[in-house]
């Protein structure tokens, strides 16, 4: 027997409230459209009226199999549900269900609200019995719910019987200040069923302040609620929230919960994770964390020689799960810790065929060696390291030779007489013989320069003759730059991350004591990998 576990998905409210992350409106309804896609049962969209974001993305919402959601809070004291103008802009909104955010410590009803502990429960008993009345589902938030519980059990539990006597289909325990602990959320979670709530009427909501987030809601999970929420990636207020990017596979994966629940992601929705997480951190213009479980580069990575070497053998020695269920991908990096059993596989995942015994197997690892002592970084780098590779074993296309590149920066008045600075390029190619010239600025449409790089990649990528159709689909989503060593020696390492709208993703390095110049060394390796990946045809 199994039991229905409903994923409620905030990445949409909760999940803006990241420092630094602002989505518009065409971006929400995308990630609505991915969120429905992966299979999850409710898609929080926002809290209508309190931005107009929010209130145009609500108007202009797609049509989803999950029920959308506004979020909003209980009525006010004083008034009436029905009258409360705040209410009221949540539910006119249309969505299918409302989930509203009440109190139920009683230190922030009398500190934060001001008003009495029986006010309060006549706002949440108002508040959900009005929105069921007009014919909503109605979820109840009970904010800080643990901190209460640990003030005054019987009143936080009182909350709970409240909302739910209104007619709520979700009460959800909220660890709004996330402090905590696994041990003691299964606790509460357990008292609270056994004090009357139904755990197939109760969620959980944690916050990731102690990092014990995902851990925190599979207390809850195991301790009867039925409900969880979280957000892509762990985004949310701080530290975020519980990521629904770990929950899922965890509970598609693991035992005991892939053969006790049921949640509506398939598994071939749980293949596309990998890379809808990723194309959550393309809107937000952030680098995905390579060390992110499940989903991140670096989740399946194995550098160790020893590691690598019995990889080959079974993939069980150090993976917990098939990366491929994910939608992820095993990495076999080189580095100054690698070993013959590395660099067959890599050499073998680039479709390079090279002989157990050949001698230049040695040759490229003492390579790889020399250049990573020298600041070059291959673990991180994957199509530098085949480049390199390719290049060892006489098997590199010639695809074309940068002639050479000049960069200038000015500074100078613009026609308003405002002080703006200004990147310009110049690149020169040679392909099958014949010289190509390309000159680019690097200035955006409201006229902001976008530095030395950004003009170099424009240039580079303006005409490559042949080669462009193969390069038009490509972009650059990240950049980082390291000083190795100290001192006038000092040496610039770059590593760019490249992809192209097919979702392919890489990595190149440059290094030079000169940073334009080790930027310009990764460029050119991202579009040589790229001709390659594509099996182009060299001129």
């Amino acid at each position: 027997m199994t039991d229905r576990l409903y994923l409620y998905d905030t990445t949409l409210r909760d999940g803006q409230q990241t420092q630094g992350v602002q989505f518009s409106a065409s971006e929400k309804v995308e990630i609505a459209e991915m969120l429905d896609a992966l299979g999850v049962d409710y898609i929080e969209g926002g809290w209508p009226g309190a931005n107009p974001t929010d209130s145009d993305f609500f108007a202009a919402a797609p049509k989803t199999r999950a029920t959308m959601t506004a979020f909003g809070m209980t009525k006010r004291a004083g008034r009436s549900a029905e009258n409360d103008d705040v209410l009221a802009a949540v539910t006119n909104a249309g969505t299918g269900a409302v989930c509203l955010v009440g109190k139920t410590h009683p230190f922030h009803v009398r500190e934060a609200l001001g008003i009495p502990l029986d006010d309060n429960l006549e706002n949440i008993r108002a508040s959900v019995a009005h929105l069921v009345a007009l014919g909503r589902e109605a979820l109840f938030d009970a904010e800080h719910f643990f901190d209460g519980y640990a003030e005054d059990p019987d009143y936080a539990l009182t909350c709970l019987r409240t909302a739910l006597a209104a007619g709520a289909r979700w009460v959800v325990l909220c660890d709004t200040n996330g402090g905590t602990l696994p041990k003691r959320v299964a606790e509460v979670t357990r008292a609270v069923i056994a004090g009357g709530i139904p755990g197939d009427r109760l969620g959980i909501h944690c916050h990731d302040d102690t990092g014990n987030a995902v851990a925190c809601t599979l207390a809850a999970v195991d301790a009867g609620a039925r409900h969880i929420q979280g957000t892509l990636n762990g985004l949310g207020e701080r530290c975020g929230n519980a990521s629904l990017t770990s929950l899922i596979p965890t509970l598609l994966l693991k035992e005991p919960y892939r053969s006790t629940l049921a949640i509506g992601v398939s598994s071939e929705a749980l293949a596309g994770l990998t890379r809808i997480s990723r194309r959550l951190d393309e809107i937000l213009n952030r680098a995905p964390l390579r060390s992110a479980p499940y989903v991140g580069t670096s989740a399946f990575a194995h550098k160790a020689g020893l590691h690598a070497s019995a990889i080959l053998k079974n993939p069980a020695t150090y993976e917990h799960v098939d990366p491929a269920l994910v939608g992820n991908e095993r990495i076999i990096p080189m580095s100054n810790q690698a070993g013959q059993s590395n660099l067959r596989a890599r050499l073998s995942d680039a479709g390079i065929d090279v002989g157990r015994d050949d001698p230049a197997l040695a040759r490229i690892l003492d390579l790889v060696k020399a250049r990573e002592d020298a600041g070059y970084a291959y673990d991180g780098a994957q199509a530098s390291f085949e480049l390199l590779a390719r290049t060892e074993l006489d098997q590199m296309q010639d695809y074309f030779s940068v002639e050479r590149y000049r960069v200038t920066v000015e500074r100078r008045k613009n026609a308003l007489g405002k002080r703006i600075s200004v990147s310009e390029a110049v690149v020169v190619v040679e392909i099958g013989g014949q010289r190509m010239l390309s000159v680019s600025e690097s200035v955006d449409a409201e006229g902001h320069d976008q530095g030395p790089v950004n003009a170099l990649w424009r240039a580079l990528a303006k005409d490559l003759g042949p080669y462009q159709s193969a390069i038009d689909d490509m972009h650059l989503v990240d950049f980082r730059v390291r000083i190795t060593g100290g001192g006038t020696e000092a040496a610039t390492r770059v590593i760019i991350d490249s992809a192209d709208g097919h979702g392919h993703r890489w990595s190149t390095v440059g290094v030079s004591p000169n940073i334009v110049d080790a930027s310009f060394e990764a460029l050119v390796d991202a579009i040589r990998w790229k001709l390659i990946r594509d099996k182009v045809a060299p001129a």
